[in-house]
């Protein structure tokens, strides 16, 4: 029998019956929501989307150098003025660096980041490009042709780049191919090339070469970076900034 043919009340208490069920099937997440802690911009995000689990509630607890990545993050944030246009890959410290523009007047920020994006999308101060691209789910980052094609006729005056690895001789590198490519191109559409990375990835290399370190302008890291690595760095060209 349809639903159309059934009698009112029947329906009424079939929809009534099916209301509970899925009530029901929600509350174990539900309860176990509440002891999670959520970052703000994602309780932004929750009023504007269902609320169904997704990434954004995974909170930043247990990442690795986790306050000398927000130093770095505040040191790169005080070189961008109003109305600049920046560039952000994706990577850890990367997105420290998001989260210290995010209250900044008129940046216009372009990323190929899918976490950094669904912060700052809801910041009406902030004028945000979002590359499109393939999803890479260990890093949230979108790359490949698409995410390049994003990239082209846009001119950048500061990029911010995450890496895995840091090294004068080999360069600046990552352990996927694609985003090396993509962090490549981006790093061809900007004025000024800085790279964020705590110390454990200065000196470092990786499997996939973004760029040389000729090609980059500064290095921001923290402290306790390799002071060989460091001074090779400096011999290479590069401004290295020690937080």
């Amino acid at each position: 029998m349809s639903w159309a043919a059934m009698p009112a009340s029947v329906t009424s208490v079939a929809i009534s019956r099916a209301v509970q069920i899925r009530a029901n099937a929600w509350r174990p997440a539900l309860e176990l929501s509440a002891t999670i802690t959520i970052p703000p911009a994602c309780l932004a995000i929750s009023r504007l989307m269902p609320a169904e689990p997704s990434w954004c509630a995974v909170a930043p607890a247990g990442i690795r150098f986790a306050d000398e990545k927000r130093r770095i993050a505040d040191a790169a944030a005080q070189t961008v003025t109003e109305g600049m246009a920046v560039g952000l890959t994706g990577g850890t410290t990367a997105t420290e660096v998001a989260r210290a523009l995010a209250d900044r007047q008129r940046p216009t920020i372009v990323t190929n980041a899918l976490n950094i994006a669904s912060e700052l999308g809801v910041r009406p101060n902030i004028k945000l490009i979002m590359t499109g691209g393939l999803a890479r789910s260990q890093s949230y980052e979108l790359s490949g042709p698409i995410a390049e094609a994003g990239l082209t006729g846009l001119n950048l005056d500061v990029a911010f780049i995450g890496v895995d690895g840091v090294d004068a001789t080999v360069g600046c590198t990552t352990q996927d191919e694609a985003e090396a490519h993509t962090n490549a191109v981006m790093i061809r559409h900007t004025t000024r090339v800085v790279l964020v990375a705590d110390s454990s990835k200065v000196g470092k290399v990786a499997f996939a070469r973004i760029c040389e370190a000729r090609e980059v302008d500064e290095l921001i890291a923290d402290r306790a970076a390799d002071a060989g690595a460091v001074r090779a760095l400096t011999d290479a060209g590069v401004q290295v900034t020690l937080v």
